[in-house]
C-alpha cells in the first residue's frame, strides 16, 4: 500500500480553519510552539476562537499576534503572567480565560485523545479552579471532574517529519504536542526538517503519520524561533 503524501502549502493548510473554531496551539513558552502556522492563522483572520495553549506566549510572540489582531474569544490556559496585553485583554472583559493547573490541562488533552469524557482529580478542589465544576464521591473521597478537551484543529511544531506526517520532537519541544496531535480532528503540524519517508528510525516517532493530516515544510525560521538555541 502506497501511505499518501500529506507535505502541502501553508496558506491551505491554514485555511481550513473557520470562525469559532476551538485550536490547540502546541508549545511551552517558545519549545515545540508553531509560530509560522499561527502566523499565517493571523494572515487568514478567522474570528472568535477558543485557542487552547499552555500559556499566552510573550508580548510579540505567537499567540500575542492573534490577540493583537482581536482573533481570540477564548484561551484555556496555565498562565499568562508572561503576557500583559493578555491580562490586560482579561481584565477588560476582552478575551475569556479559563485558568488550569498544568498538570490537569494536559490530562484533560490525553483525556480528549484517548476518548475519555473527563478524569477525577482532587487538584485545586478547594480553589476558585474548582468553581462550577462537579464533584464526585469515590470510596469517601471528593474529587472535581475535570472534563475532556478536544478541538476542531491542532497546530504542531516539529523538528523532523516524513512525508507521511510522522513526527520526530526536539528535547522539551514534544511538551504538549503530541497529545494535541491526538486531542484534535484535524491536525496541521510544521516541520523544521522534512527527510525522505523510511527515514525516521520507528523508535524515534514521537507522533505517528496516522494523527496528522497537513504537514508544512518551513523553508526558514522567524526571529522567534530563536529565543532559545539547542
Amino acid at each position: 500500500m502506497r501511505l499518501p503524501d500529506k507535505i502541502g502549502t501553508l496558506e491551505e493548510s491554514i485555511s481550513r480553519i473557520s470562525d469559532g473554531a476551538t485550536v490547540m496551539i502546541g508549545g511551552f513558552g517558545v519549545p515545540g510552539t508553531p509560530f509560522t502556522l499561527i502566523r499565517e492563522l493571523v494572515q487568514q483572520g478567522p474570528r472568535d476562537l477558543t485557542i487552547i495553549k499552555n500559556d499566552a506566549n510573550e508580548t510579540d510572540m505567537g499567540v500575542d499576534h492573534l490577540l493583537v489582531s482581536g482573533q481570540v474569544k477564548r484561551l484555556i490556559t496555565t498562565h499568562i503572567g508572561l503576557n500583559p496585553r493578555a491580562i490586560a485583554m482579561m481584565n477588560a472583559g476582552e478575551i475569556e480565560v479559563e485558568f488550569n493547573a498544568q498538570g490537569i490541562l494536559a490530562e484533560r488533552i490525553r483525556a480528549g485523545g484517548s476518548g475519555l469524557g473527563g478524569i477525577l482529580t482532587d487538584i485545586g478542589i478547594d480553589t476558585e479552579l474548582a468553581s462550577g465544576k462537579q464533584r464526585v464521591e469515590v470510596d469517601g473521597k471528593s474529587f472535581i471532574l475535570e472534563s475532556a478537551l478536544r478541538a476542531d484543529v491542532a497546530l504542531i511544531h516539529a523538528d523532523r517529519a516524513d512525508p507521511f506526517g510522522n513526527l520526530a520532537y526536539a528535547a522539551t519541544a514534544r511538551n504538549f504536542n503530541p497529545l494535541m496531535a491526538m486531542a484534535a480532528t484535524h491536525v496541521i503540524a510544521e516541520a523544521e526538517t522534512l527527510v525522505p519517508l523510511g527515514d525516521l528510525h520507528a523508535d524515534d516517532v514521537h507522533t505517528p503519520g496516522p494523527f496528522v493530516d497537513d504537514l508544512v515544510g518551513l523553508n526558514e525560521l522567524s526571529e522567534e524561533y530563536a529565543v532559545v538555541q539547542r
